[in-house]
């Protein structure tokens, strides 16, 4: 009896030290996904100003000179979000599968590269043919997000460049915790010229643009790639979060349960034990009285 009593005992304490871990991780996500998301907000009116002042750029250079800012013919470059740490359900698995399936059609030998160990694994073997040219590490911070930028800037434009660069992240969502997300960030072709040149400027006052075409435009074009990835990181780590948050709140649930069930056990089994010890008592009180 009591090495029953000793063994739900012992289960109750772990279980309680495992849901003191999961409440901070917890708390730690639902902290990290305030940030992330005022992270991308911010970063969604930056494109927005960037993409105004390309229009007025645009309108007053050639269009040949907007559109021939990436090698013709070159391979097809994609970057893909996942995580370095597990607790995130499907959020590898679901990313990887639509970068997989949507490089399947874009051509033979993609130049691909890998935020997060995680995503890597569930890359290697796939449909691609390859694995990744580089897995870089997932942000731990805001801070951290620009140089990861940097750095895939630098790794897409080495050995002549991409002809097109597509991104695949996960993206909070309002009835899901997060949506696999898709967005061409390169060509800047005829299309996107066209829509940046027909957007009106919000004011009645036009704006100039001061200084050589040739220095203002690559200066946008540079900041709207820079912009684009950042923001895709920014979504990315936010979904992150917000599925580690689920997560928690599900194993936070199961260990509740856990503990409910356990503790009625160890109660059941120790008042058992205790109206036998009773009973014993009143057992060998009926023995010594005289008589019998």
């Amino acid at each position: 009896m009591s090495d029953g009593l000793a063994s739900l005992r012992h289960r109750i304490d772990g279980a309680q030290d495992l849901q003191s871990v999961v409440r901070t991780m917890k708390a730690v996500a639902a902290a990290s996904i305030g940030k992330y998301e005022r992270a991308a907000q911010a970063v969604d009116v930056f494109q927005h100003t960037v993409e105004l002042s390309l229009g007025v750029a645009l309108r007053a250079a050639p269009a040949a000179a907007a559109v021939a800012t990436q090698p013709a013919g070159g391979p097809v470059g994609a970057v893909i979000f996942g995580s370095d740490q597990g607790l995130v359900g499907q959020y590898n698995e679901q990313i990887t599968a639509l970068a997989l399936k949507t490089l399947e059609g874009l051509g033979d030998a993609p130049r691909i590269w890998v935020v997060g160990a995680r995503a890597a694994d569930h890359l290697v073997g796939g449909a691609s043919g390859r694995g990744p040219e580089a897995v870089f590490s997932v942000p731990k911070a805001v801070e951290a997000v620009g140089p990861l930028v940097e750095r895939l800037l630098v790794a897409s434009q080495a050995d002549g460049g991409v002809s097109a660069l597509h991104l695949f992240y996960n993206q909070r969502g309002a009835g899901a915790v997060y949506t696999p997300t898709h967005t061409r960030l390169l060509p800047l072709d005829a299309t996107w010229h066209r829509r940046l040149v027909e957007r009106r400027w919000p004011s009645h006052a036009l704006p100039e643009v001061l200084g050589a075409l040739a220095d203002t435009l690559p200066a946008l074009i540079g900041a709207l790639l820079y912009i684009g990835l950042f923001g895709a990181c920014a979504h990315a780590l936010a979904a992150e979060s917000a599925s580690r948050l689920s997560a928690m709140q599900r194993a936070e649930e199961n260990i509740n349960e856990l503990l409910a069930t356990t503790r009625r056990s160890y109660f059941r089994l120790r008042q058992g034990a205790i109206d036998e010890e009773l009973f014993d008592v009143v057992l060998g009180s009926e023995a010594l009285k005289p008589g019998q």
